[in-house]
């Protein structure tokens, strides 16, 4: 992936689209570790792994993120296993207020168990 600032990755986002993905930006920036990755296509957040990450298309926020267990969400399209330990969720929002605190807890359960990576 090719690095870019945040200005190119939103460049073109209607002032909805900005504000879902701004609401989702400022809640990993806001978690104790947190490295941020932004990329022409898609933002990450890792602490030393990749835990979550983003991008609009279509006016939808695609959440992608790492649990070392399925879980469940209202707004849950798809949950895979990525490897023996970790299973990737797809989360598709279309609305600020669906950024709701279910989705907070797993965030921060991701960058609790996957963030730091396995040894």
């Amino acid at each position: 992936m090719v690095a870019s600032t945040w200005s190119e990755f939103t460049a073109g986002l209607n002032d909805e689209d900005l504000a879902l993905i701004t609401t989702y930006r400022d809640f990993c920036r806001e978690l104790e570790g947190v490295e941020e990755r932004v990329h022409r296509s898609e933002v990450q957040y890792a602490v030393k792994r990749i835990f979550t990450s983003a991008y609009v298309k279509s006016h939808y926020l695609e959440i992608g993120l790492e649990l070392v267990r399925e879980a469940e969400h209202p707004k849950l399209r798809t949950a895979f296993a990525t490897s023996k330990r970790v299973t990737m969720h797809r989360i598709t929002l279309r609305e600020e207020r669906e950024f709701d605190d279910a989705l907070r807890e797993l965030i921060d359960e991701a960058r609790q168990t996957v963030g730091p990576g396995f040894t």
